[in-house]
């Protein structure tokens, strides 16, 4: 079974993390300030929690969806429950490290460049908006996998609520090694030792997914916004070299797995902010499309990178491979009108050419689920949108 394409209408998808409930995220709150839950009933929850999600993403009319992660606290807690050799430091009340409890804001406010230049806004922003989601941990000992529990219960929960839907296709995200663990190692002798430590424990969820019959979608927002948090900056020849080192990781870690099983998701983090800091596509397309995937989700609608779709009038979309360009945005409440996100598939189309375009969203309308980027109201709002959009698209580049 490979990856479907618009063969005969453009297909509509999204990248994955979709509000939790509010009785899921207390559960999980109360976890993270190391309360004891009943799991029992949390299962219980996250279970109707991807049925019911399951069932409205082919109501709105996305086509390739996802369990909307509803288990996930978020990817930044892997180190919690699926990697052994990370050891959690200074744990505070309410998921907070002690470290920061009263504290110190003005130094979380000096890890972004962005976040420095902007301090007004963000000392606002952050504490009501990205409050840290759980305690720290740094690598003490050797990385493995032990999260096969956890993952199964993902997959079966996801397959048990796709019977009697109809749609195209469903994905499981998951996260690039390149995104764990960053400035956590106290263990391996180098920064290429550790990653590729990572990418190998990770393997086994990656192809757990794939075996399970599910697309494979690797998030990996580092690439693009990792350069923000490199005080000082160093030269952008520098940069991509590091992550060329963890684009080699992530595509060990995909070895054995076909191409047309996986895809790969690129954005600039997902908070609200000026992003005036970003880094064009243009200066690491070239490292999105060494990643063995067949299909790249890219974030293009939000107006910092909304121009980028022109990177595509001079880069050459290899055979075979399928762009999934981000025709809705989280980063605004705004719903975007039918007509746009037709606009902006139709471009695509005509650059790349229309059965290798799938209609996306720019990032999760959840960043995690203790925070979420726009109210449910608004995300399923946008998704209306975006199937409809499509199907203008669709009439408009004569589908035979």
């Amino acid at each position: 079974m490979i990856l479907k394409t618009s063969s005969d209408r453009i297909l509509t998808t999204h990248v994955g993390s979709i509000p939790r409930p509010e009785a899921i995220r207390e559960l999980l709150q109360q976890r993270l300030d190391g309360k004891h839950i009943d799991e029992s009933e949390l299962s219980k929850r996250v279970e109707e929690a991807v049925g019911d999600v399951v069932k409205r993403q082919a109501e709105a009319g996305i086509d390739v969806v996802s369990d909307g992660e509803m288990s996930k606290t978020s990817f930044i807690a892997y180190t919690d429950d699926r990697l052994t050799g990370f050891t959690q430091v200074s744990p505070g009340g309410s998921g907070v490290p002690a470290s920061n409890v009263g504290e110190s804001w003005a130094r979380r406010l000096d890890t972004r460049h962005e976040w420095r230049a902007f301090r007004d806004y963000y000392a606002e922003y952050l504490p009501r908006e990205m409050p840290p989601a759980a305690p720290p941990t740094v690598c003490t000992g050797p990385i493995t996998y032990k999260g096969q529990d956890v993952l199964q219960k993902d997959l079966s929960n996801f397959t048990a609520a796709l019977k009697g839907v109809e749609i195209e296709e469903a994905f499981v995200p998951s996260i690039a090694p390149g995104m764990i663990g960053r400035g956590q190692n106290q263990y391996y002798s180098t920064e290429e030792e550790y990653r590729f430590a990572i990418a190998e424990a990770m393997s086994t969820e990656y192809k757990t997914i794939v075996d399970a019959g599910f697309i494979l979608q690797i998030d990996d927002p580092g690439l693009g916004e990792t350069w923000d948090m490199m005080i000082p900056h160093p030269t952008l020849d520098e940069y991509l070299r590091l992550q060329a080192m963890n684009i080699a990781a992530l595509n060990r870690a995909l070895e054995g797995i076909p191409e047309d099983r996986i895809r790969y998701h690129l954005c600039w983090g997902s908070w609200q902010g000026p992003h005036l800091g970003d880094l064009s596509l243009k200066d690491v397309v070239d490292l999105v499309l060494s990643v063995n995937a067949q299909a790249y989700s890219i974030e293009a609608a939000t107006p910092r990178h909304s121009w980028e779709w022109r990177v595509w009038e001079d880069v050459k979309l290899p055979d075979g491979k399928v762009l999934i360009p981000g025709v809705i945005a989280h980063t605004s409440a705004v719903v975007e009108h039918p007509e746009t996100v037709a606009e902006r598939i139709m471009n695509y189309a005509r650059l790349v050419g229309k059965e290798r375009v799938i209609a996306g969203a720019d990032c999760g309308f959840a960043q995690g689920a203790m925070y979420r980027r726009q109210h449910p109201l608004i995300m399923w709002a946008k998704f209306d949108a975006l199937a409809e959009g499509a199907r203008l698209a669709s009439q408009r580049l004569n589908f035979r």
